[in-house]
């Protein structure tokens, strides 16, 4: 699940894709990157790191030009070496290009092992170099031509952004899986970003969402040219507004702390003839937050803070491996002991994936002198491995593949666990739409 942005027509174009990208970097912190066009050469600058780490001013100096493209590395495919970071450069037949990706390929190693057979050298793991062979192999005369038919052999969740020396092509799949937002630049030129949080730090407005199946090229001194590639058939991820978007952006019309705050809420209707007894609503920070307030405004029992998140330590989901996600489980949340010492919780968190955090959590509320935790879920039970962009690979991950409820409530240590229903989440986000929801139900519907 990375992020992506790409800006055209503007002279601080690589400066305005670092600060989209600064705002972006919850989509992704093992590495980040920009590819600038300028005087027919593209600059690039990538590397592992947060992007206040890597884009200082005298690394954008480098990136002159007026257009951009920049990347925050999320690993779904491939490893997390340099070579793994994006964008993806390659100079082939008609001149140089770079490429920046979220999402994934479900038919990544058919078409690797395909165009090996044909004499394609590989560099890296990841299945976006899986498009710079396909364009570099092909032999129409545009650009635009070679892309379509790349796409072809393309199935999976994706959104590029193809940038030559003097043109940038933006495609979004068929299902519209992952979010891309069209914006103006008040300063000149356009954005399109993974997130429209980008656009008020760039001082853009939002236009549209980029449609699925649809191709966008900027080219100079024109409007955007809009390319329907393919038939759309909707499909957005429901876990953009679970977890992974920040809760001020909007996706596809909906606005993502509005869709959890009625997540929380619909929990506080479903818990109303429990009789549970709880002195207050806490949330997991941050992603938490909204649904708690939901529910706290629903149930009218009292919201607190009683956990404090340390706010230098990264999300502990999108972190690759089990270990370092442990450790930054223990180094970023700690309880408020004198708010909860001798109380009833109710503690609600956005998901839980691998239980990770939730055991740690309900530990350290109760050694802090919580009388009774009563763990909320803001999503159904994630019984089922993610292809689409989400780093759950393998279904042993997944606590509710393994552990029925009761199970995960004993193996967490809280009193109770209720989980959100998928029919309530569906409402809860607007239920006008046919929501990629296989984490939840196993739905598969991008098939090879």
């Amino acid at each position: 699940m990375c992020a992506i942005v790409g800006i055209y027509g503007n002279d601080n174009a690589a400066r305005l894709a670092s600060v989209a990208l600064f705002a972006m970097q919850h989509r992704g912190q093992e590495a980040t990157g920009i590819s600038s066009s300028c005087d027919g050469k593209i600059y690039t600058k990538k590397d592992r790191g947060l992007v206040s780490e890597v884009f200082t001013d005298e690394a954008l100096k480098y990136l002159k030009g007026n257009m951009a493209i920049g990347h925050n590395r999320y690993s779904t495919a491939g490893g997390d070496s340099i070579l793994d970071a994006q964008p993806v450069y390659a100079k082939y037949k008609l001149g140089e290009i770079s490429i920046v990706h979220n999402g994934n390929l479900i038919n990544k190693d058919e078409v690797r092992q395909d165009l090996i057979d044909r004499g394609a050298i590989f560099q890296t793991g990841m299945d976006t170099e899986n498009l710079i062979h396909l364009i570099a192999k092909n032999t129409k005369d545009r650009l635009r031509d070679r892309i379509k038919e790349a796409l072809t052999r393309t199935i999976g969740a994706y959104c590029f952004i193809v940038q030559s020396r003097s043109k940038q092509f933006v495609i979004r799949d068929r299902y519209g899986i992952r979010p891309l937002s069209l914006g103006k630049l008040k300063s000149g030129g356009y954005i399109v970003a993974s997130e429209t949080c980008a656009f008020d730090l760039v001082d853009a407005e939002f236009i549209r969402d980029v449609r699925p199946g649809e191709m966008l090229i900027f080219s100079e001194n024109q409007e955007p040219e809009s390319i329907q590639l393919f038939e759309p058939e909707y499909r957005p991820c429901a876990f953009e507004y679970v977890y992974f978007a920040r809760p001020d952006s909007v996706i596809d019309g909906k606005n993502v702390y509005r869709t959890r705050e009625n997540m929380g809420k619909a929990l506080a209707l479903n818990d109303k003839n429990k009789n549970i007894k709880v002195d207050m609503v806490i949330p997991v920070p941050d992603s938490g937050v909204p649904a708690a307030l939901g529910y706290a405004a629903e149930s009218g029992i009292p919201f607190e803070y009683g956990i404090i998140r340390n706010h230098y330590i990264g999300r502990t989901f999108i972190e690759p491996t089990q270990e370092m996600r442990d450790l930054k489980v223990k180094m970023k949340l700690s309880p408020m002991r004198s708010l909860i010492e001798g109380k009833s919780l109710l503690v609600i968190d956005d998901s839980i994936v691998r239980g990770t955090t939730s055991k740690r959590i309900v530990k350290i509320l109760k050694e802090a002198g919580a009388r009774e935790v009563h763990f909320r879920v803001a999503s159904p039970e994630i019984k089922y491995p993610c292809y689409y962009g989400i780093d759950t690979p393998h279904k042993e991950e997944l606590i509710s593949n393994n552990m029925n409820k009761e199970e995960v409530c004993k193996y967490i240590e809280a009193d109770s666990l209720e989980y959100l229903s998928v029919e309530d989440l569906v409402d809860a986000i607007g239920n006008d739409r046919n929501y990629a929801l296989e984490s939840f139900n196993g739905d598969y519907f991008v098939k090879e």
